[in-house]
């Protein structure tokens, strides 16, 4: 084999392998941003958000521990969009509003 022929054979691998991770990386994402549109919403009736004194709206919140400004958007735990609702890691297989709260809000790490 000749070195140019060498060097067109790890080109086109590398092409490949490129074209490879970017579609797997796309494919892999879209399940998830699918699934949260369908997650059920979780209620202040449910027990864990009762634990958690979790609101709809962060506006309407009694509670001491919330500071303004906070809501589910800007917590760590939230993984949906700035807007509607999308899924939460204290609520797995709920989604919560993303003007929501609760005594577990967390500020994201800038």
């Amino acid at each position: 084999m000749s070195n140019e022929q060498d060097i067109e054979s790890r080109r086109r691998f590398l092409k490949v392998a490129a074209g490879t991770t970017v579609a797997a990386v796309v494919i892999g994402g879209l399940p998830r941003f699918a699934r949260a549109a369908d997650l059920p919403p979780v209620t202040e009736a449910d027990p864990t958000a009762k634990a958690l004194g979790y609101v709809e709206d962060a506006s309407k919140t009694a509670d001491a521990k919330h500071k303004a400004g906070d809501n589910c958007v800007n917590c760590q735990f939230y993984t949906g969009g700035p807007t509607g609702r999308g899924p939460c890691q204290l609520f797995p297989g709920k989604s919560v509003n993303a003007k929501g709260w609760c005594v577990s809000h967390t500020p994201k790490k800038a």
